[in-house]
């Protein structure tokens, strides 16, 4: 498939239902549904920070490239020229206008960046950091939270996580799974919604996501909220802090930094762990994040558990010996929720390509080969996932398991 003149665009949306966002026109929407924006793992670092009005210093603390803009050249191999300095717009490419028309009211990411020009890095094989003057990268997106329980918000040290508060902080946009403390890093972000509702966001990382045991948070040591392990124990210290936080008509999203880069396989100790989120902790949606390609989706009892996202923006296009993957495919993910009773009313899941460091609407063949992954991966967990024909092919999870 050619890509899309904005007709077809259109008309695609149109059989959303939401052409109207993007004409002007409000979308119809109904009080007793949320529609949330789920994205994946956010590396705004290295060559997409060379792009972008400000950048620091290209030099990187890698074993085998030592200067960001390496990365570019390897993308431009790829897929041809990139322009730069580039708008913050570039870089989300379709997207908007995906978000635009799908209209999300809470829009969660999972950060794995540092903003900051700290130098001091820690010896890790692999740093991320942006130039806090590109924070309009994430507010052209309209972003309401960055989960920052990850394996690199503390790429940069303690004063590189700091900037990265506090630039998110004055950008408007809410953070959890860090902060100066444990309580504050295991406090969940509480995003308003209309008529008094709220959405609660915790957000948790585990070890074998390769986040560091001691960057976990303390009394008085800052740092991320990290799971010990998959334990009913842990499962009920995070259900009784939900339910400290969670008031009438409160839905939960719990974030989850977890399990390695590659391969699709489901650990049966994380499906037992998400589903006892569920039943004990009363969570509404599972994010899930760490792989760099999409995983399977389960709906249990009415609520989506996504176990990998895969990567939401990335500077991996040219790095090769994962083709198996596509790691240069993605998903953004639209759950709408029964704001009553949290369960879930409809999941749209639209796909899209990594491309000039830019994202571009995934075209047939590439919609197709999706559709196939997360379909396969997927009916092992009783859920399936549907293509829906049209201008613009999207998936459709089913909203009941099997």
């Amino acid at each position: 498939m050619t890509k899309l003149g904005r007709r077809d665009f259109l008309a695609w949306l149109t059989g959303l239902g939401f052409a109207h966002a993007v004409v002007g026109e409000p979308p119809p929407a109904t009080a007793s549904a949320v529609r949330l924006f789920l994205g994946g793992d956010l590396m705004s670092g290295r060559a997409i920070d060379q792009i972008l009005p400000f950048s620091n210093p290209p030099e990187i603390h890698e074993p085998y490239l030592h200067d960001a803009r390496d990365y570019i050249a390897l993308a431009e191999r790829r897929n041809g020229p990139i322009p730069s300095p580039v708008t913050f717009e570039y870089v989300w490419g379709d997207a908007l206008a995906v978000l635009a028309a799908m209209r999300p009211e809470v829009r969660i990411v999972n950060l794995e960046t540092a903003i900051t020009t700290y130098d001091r890095y820690l010896p890790k094989g692999i740093n991320y950091r942006m130039h806090p003057g590109n924070i309009g990268l994430l507010r052209v997106a309209q972003l309401d939270c960055c989960v920052l329980a990850n394996n690199h918000v503390l790429d940069w040290d303690v004063p590189g996580l700091g900037s990265t508060l506090d630039t998110l902080r004055a950008a408007g946009i809410a953070t959890a799974g860090a902060g100066p403390d444990r309580a504050t890093a295991q406090a969940p972000a509480v995003i308003p919604l209309a008529g008094g509702r709220r959405v609660l966001v915790f957000a948790f990382a585990l070890a074998d996501s390769g986040a560091p045991r001691a960057w976990n948070a303390g009394d008085g040591r800052p740092g991320i909220a990290l799971l010990p392990d998959l334990s009913p124990a842990t499962v009920a210290s995070i259900a009784r802090r939900a339910a400290g936080y969670r008031r009438a008509g409160d839905l939960v999203v719990l974030s989850l930094h977890w399990g390695g880069n590659w391969g699709y396989a489901i650990d049966e100790a994380q499906r037992r762990f998400a589903h006892a989120l569920i039943d004990a902790a009363a969570v509404d949606v599972l994010h899930g994040h760490s792989a760099h390609h999409v995983k399977g989706i389960e709906v249990y009892r009415g609520r989506p558990i996504i176990y990998g996202c895969g990567d939401l923006l990335n500077d991996y296009e040219g790095i090769r010996g994962y083709e198996a993957y596509r790691p240069d495919l993605g998903l953004l993910y639209f759950p709408t929720l029964d704001s009553l009773s949290g369960r879930l009313l409809r999941f749209d899941l639209v796909p899209v390509r990594r491309c000039r460091l830019r994202l571009q609407l995934a075209d047939a063949d590439e919609t197709a080969w999706l559709h196939a992954v997360l379909a396969r991966e997927s009916a092992s967990l009783a859920t399936g996932i549907h293509a829906v024909d049209g201008p613009m092919p999207r998936l459709v999870v089913e909203t009941e398991s099997r």
